[in-house]
């Protein structure tokens, strides 16, 4: 029986041909057969320019944006998706979302750091935007991880060289290379190479190892565990917690309504029901 997931980037995916035609390709070799991966981005006009790392590196923009990823999920829970992934590292308004669906929602960087526990005792992750260091090491102590993070370190290169490198990439996965050794200094037994284009690019070309720690390809790892727990769910009907103050699905009808009163609404396809 296929599967049909959402697929929600952080980018404005029609700027950026080459990360793109990558993604697709990737997603391809990873999914089995009969999983239909949908890419999905941000508006078009949502940055100033194709780079979101000028917003995102901000608490309060990435907030901000992140009600785009809320209604995505409303829209793919609405169009019959089997599950909604959030395709980024910094996971916007992760837990935000899953209060709202049925369907599963699964989490990029959540999904690395459970997947890199069984791989090896601890990890590290490179990331390219300085500044979501401190986001992430917190995201690892609201997965209950941050006793097996070793650090969260500047991979030594840019979102602009990632982009450049998807045509010549030899030197770039040296600095790579350097910025992992770095890390397994530190004693991280597994490497996740944060954001997706970089995991793309590094996936693209073989590089799933230095120095005998594992590389985690983090979407591969994402797109399993959708899988998995669409899965479960069609198997004994496993689903997401539904009391409490994180977890409880607010009614519908009012989810719409407050969205409508925020000026929201165009986010939002029709119907009443997320």
């Amino acid at each position: 029986m296929s599967i049909r997931i959402w697929h929600q980037s952080f980018t404005v995916l029609s700027d950026l041909g080459a990360y793109d035609d990558a993604l697709r390709a990737h997603f391809r070799k990873v999914a089995r057969p009969g999983t239909e991966i949908h890419l999905h981005g941000m508006l078009p006009g949502t940055y100033r320019n194709h780079y979101p790392g000028d917003d995102i590196k901000y608490s309060a923009l990435q907030y901000l944006h992140g009600l785009q990823f809320m209604a995505a999920g409303i829209n793919a829970q609405h169009q019959g998706f089997d599950a909604y992934a959030i395709s980024t590292l910094p996971e916007p308004a992760l837990k935000e979302t899953r209060s709202l669906l049925d369907i599963p929602v699964v989490g990029y960087g959540e999904s690395a750091m459970l997947t890199a526990c069984m791989l090896g005792r601890t990890f590290g992750v490179l990331v390219f935007i300085n500044e979501l260091a401190e986001q992430i090491t917190e995201n690892a102590v609201r997965h209950g991880l941050a006793g097996r993070l070793t650090g969260v370190r500047h991979v030594g290169f840019q979102f602009a060289d990632v982009l450049a490198a998807f045509t010549d990439p030899t030197a770039l996965i040296e600095r790579f290379r350097s910025a992992a050794r770095e890390l397994i200094a530190q004693g991280a037994e597994v490497i996740i190479p944060g954001e997706a284009p970089l995991n793309v690019l590094l996936a693209s070309h073989g590089i799933n190892e230095v120095d005998g720690v594992p590389v985690l390809d983090s979407l591969g790892a994402w797109v399993k565990q959708a899988e998995a727990m669409v899965d479960l769910r069609r198997a004994n009907g496993t689903s997401t917690c539904n009391r409490g103050y994180f977890s409880a699905q607010p009614a519908p009808d009012r989810v719409r309504e407050v969205f409508g009163f925020y000026g929201l609404a165009p986010f939002l396809q029709g119907g009443t029901q997320p």
